[in-house]
């Protein structure tokens, strides 16, 4: 499983198939996020939770 801010969606492409994982579930939240908030953080965990619980429980992970 990748999670990352969407300016990454790219680089995580990259880097999933130079390590052997092209197929790994990805879940990306808005970029940026280093200025945000805890709370504007956690708003961006929460959104992202469904999505990244339907990946594990589908097996969409490399250690799955």
């Amino acid at each position: 499983m990748f999670i990352a801010s969407s300016e990454f969606v790219d680089a995580a492409a990259t880097q999933a198939t130079s390590l052997g994982f092209a197929d790994v579930a990805r879940v990306f939240v808005p970029h940026p996020i280093q200025d945000r908030t805890d709370d504007e953080m956690r708003a961006l965990a929460d959104a992202a939770f469904d999505e990244i619980v339907r990946s594990v429980e589908k097996g969409d992970t490399p250690n799955a």
